[in-house]
């Protein structure tokens, strides 16, 4: 089992601690419900809740399993609790206002927490957790880097020999999941993004991958069904001339890449596609030169629009009107993290931070072509960590 070290869990409450201090200056005490912040400041994801007093030291209340989350954790004060009205017995006093994560704590939640801990006002703390997590220590790179080297294995040397004809999305879907599970995949694809299920990614076999999905990414697929609109379509098989279009997460202990790499089956698709697919590859290559300590996300975002044709733009980042306003998206215990390669992002990359680039273009009757890979932002510009094939690799 590996355990975060202490020194490493030390390290993010400080730096939380610091960021509290800076943006929320008259902050009196913090509570985090979310397992994957548990997670990250705890180093296991049992259920409970983590209050951090300005002034005191911080407890993590573990309602089930206090006995995992001690085999587990080496965070330094863990108590058990039945419910909330054991945790507020260690509390003489309250203040009048709790930071908490108001972008996933429900309604209904916070109300059962405040029957017991009856502060007046909550405030939010998610923008200090996602900047504090933006930045990954190497501890948390190593991770990464594993997963990323089993993405691209697995996406640029095994997939070819996967795809059969007449073969089904779900087939593939199912195929590949097993693949990546064997290769070291931690088996789950989380994303921040309310009320979102992926399970694995997003699979399609020619106009599938540019099919309407309330997934805000450029590709779609059919998926299973209105219930199930997602891994892959049952009845939409593999012919000869198909575009084959994956994109998938794939993590180490928690820690996720993203890669999005094409296939021609069975015969070369026309040249204008491959043209097409060889400048979002260019957009990509760009982006990632870009990726520097100081860079403003909202300034490569506009510089990279401003500098493609009307013609190019259409369809870009999506097809027709499903049309997504980025170019990239920060990564790490979710898919979906801070910073983004988009207009409003001002705030400068820091070195260590990690994004995905993922420039791509839907093409009538043919798919959704272009490329994404995790890069980690160095002084001389991105790291790819999830390989540097250009994609769309002949299977015929």
């Amino acid at each position: 089992m590996i355990k975060t070290p202490v020194k490493e869990l030390e390290n993010r409450m400080e730096r939380f601690r610091t960021l509290m201090d800076e943006f929320n200056p008259e902050w009196e005490i913090a509570v985090i419900f979310s397992k994957i912040n548990l997670y990250y400041f705890t180093g296991t994801m049992q259920d409970g809740m983590l209050i951090i007093p300005r002034n005191k030291e911080a407890t993590f209340w573990v309602r089930r399993s206090y006995e995992r989350a001690l085999n587990e954790s080496l965070f330094q004060k863990i108590e058990s609790m039945n419910s909330f009205r054991d945790a507020v017995k260690s509390f003489q006093s309250l203040p009048d206002t709790v930071h908490l994560e108001t972008e996933v704590v429900p309604l209904a939640f916070y109300k059962r927490f405040q029957k017991h801990f009856p502060f007046n006002n909550f405030k939010p703390l998610d923008n200090v957790i996602s900047t504090v997590r933006a930045i990954k220590s190497e501890y948390e790179l190593a991770f990464m880097r594993k997963a990323g080297q089993i993405h691209q294995h697995v996406l640029e040397d095994m997939v070819p020999e996967m795809l059969k004809e007449k073969m089904s999305e779900t087939d593939l879907a199912a195929e590949l999941f097993r693949v990546m599970i064997n290769e070291g995949h931690h088996g789950v694809t989380r994303f921040g993004m309310f009320d979102t299920e992926i399970v694995l990614g997003q699979i399609g076999f020619g106009e599938s991958s540019i099919y309407p999905n309330y997934f805000n990414g450029p590709g779609g697929n059919y998926g299973m069904s209105p219930a199930v609109p997602v891994i892959g379509c049952r009845d939409r098989k593999l012919k000869s001339g198909d575009l084959v279009f994956i994109d998938v997460g794939c993590g180490v202990e928690g820690y996720n890449t993203d890669k999005t790499m094409t296939y021609m089956y069975g015969k070369p698709l026309p040249k204008y596609v491959l043209e097409i697919h060889s400048k979002c590859v260019s957009i990509q290559n760009e982006i990632a030169e870009m990726l520097k300590p100081g860079a403003i996300p909202s300034e490569i975002y506009n510089t990279i629009i401003n500098s493609l044709e009307k013609d190019f733009l259409q369809n870009f980042m999506g097809f027709r009107n499903r049309r997504v306003n980025f170019l990239g998206h920060g990564i790490g215990l979710l898919i979906d993290e801070t910073p983004v390669i988009a207009s409003g992002f001002n705030e400068p990359l820091q070195k260590g931070m990690v994004l995905a680039l993922e420039p791509k273009k839907g093409i009538k009757d043919v798919g959704m072509v272009g490329i994404e890979n995790t890069f980690i932002v160095t002084s001389n510009g991105g790291e790819c960590i999830t390989g540097n094939n250009p994609g769309l690799i002949s299977v015929f």
